[in-house]
């Protein structure tokens, strides 16, 4: 009896598979570190998507550790209650009041949001704050700015514990100061600062654009590989976009502490993060320790 070769797009998905496999084995039991944030933050089908390459990938043996932030929400939640919105240096002017705001959007829906994303798929997420345990200790950046703060210790014991159970840790970007009251801190230099304190293989930046161009205004010149130290250029020669450069600086804190990878990726794109780690080619922009070390031996 003559069999029927299988359909081309049955054997595409299972070349897809194979090709999968030798990343899966690279990765597994590494820690992940994913920074979430921009449209897929924000749009519902997005979120879904976003939560189920999660999923996915704790299911094949890696350990994602998600951070996030929700400036958005954030200034949307402060207008319905009529508090003033303003920023300095462009960061928020975080008052007291405003950041009783900010904890209750970041802490009580985004992650609360996120968490149930995920674990509509089985797989148990559990939501934190960089205050659980002194995760994410933080100091005043500037008084103009009120509790706003920069990262000063990570404390990994709750997040280890927590990925040593079998548990997906999703850390909303508020710190704890030594007062003893809670700091506003940028997301995604708490997402460097923790892949950096966890010994993460890799850290991994959603946002809304395809990674780092040359030039942001030719879309031709995207840069799909970079040294730390020529991203380190690209911040000192003021040649980024604004919301790019506190990415890139994190991407910098990470590598520099020992995290192998960093990458940049369009987290509007279906499962972006699914096509970065499991993929030959990958997406967006991988900022890599390694580059430096080959530069210099050349």
């Amino acid at each position: 009896m003559t069999q029927s070769l299988p359909h081309k797009d049955l054997l595409l998905k299972a070349e897809t598979l194979m090709e999968a496999l030798p990343w899966i084995k690279q990765t597994w039991g590494k820690t992940v570190v994913i920074k979430y944030g921009g449209a897929a933050m924000t749009d519902p089908e997005l979120r879904r998507s976003v939560a189920s390459d999660i999923v996915l990938m704790k299911l094949v043996g890696i350990n994602p550790v998600i951070v996030h932030g929700g400036g958005p929400e954030i200034t949307s939640y402060m207008q319905r209650l009529g508090l003033p919105v303003e920023f300095y240096d462009g960061l928020r002017v975080t008052t007291d009041e405003a950041m009783e705001v900010v904890k209750m959007v970041l802490v009580g829906k985004v992650n609360k949001d996120l968490v149930n994303a995920i674990n509509e798929h089985g797989v148990r997420a559990v939501g934190l704050s960089g205050e659980d345990g002194h995760l994410v200790q933080a100091i005043q950046r500037d008084e103009h700015l009120g509790r706003v703060g920069d990262v000063s210790r990570i404390d990994t014991t709750v997040a280890d514990n927590l990925v040593e159970d079998g548990f997906i840790p999703v850390i909303a970007s508020v710190a704890i100061g030594a007062d003893g009251h809670a700091f506003n801190v940028n997301a995604d230099a708490v997402a460097g600062a923790i892949a950096a304190a966890l010994g993460a293989d890799k850290v991994i930046f959603l946002t809304d654009v395809d990674g780092l161009y040359a030039d942001f205004e030719d879309k031709t010149s995207l840069i799909s590989k970079l040294a730390p130290s020529s991203a380190e250029e690209m911040i000192i020669a003021d040649v980024l976009e604004g919301g790019m450069v506190p990415k890139v600086a994190a991407c910098v804190h990470a590598l520099r502490g020992g995290v192998r990878r960093a990458h940049i990726l369009n987290g509007t794109v279906p499962h972006a993060l699914l096509l970065e780690v499991f993929t030959d080619e990958g997406v967006g922009t991988m900022i890599a320790a390694d580059l430096d070390i080959q530069a210099k031996g050349d």
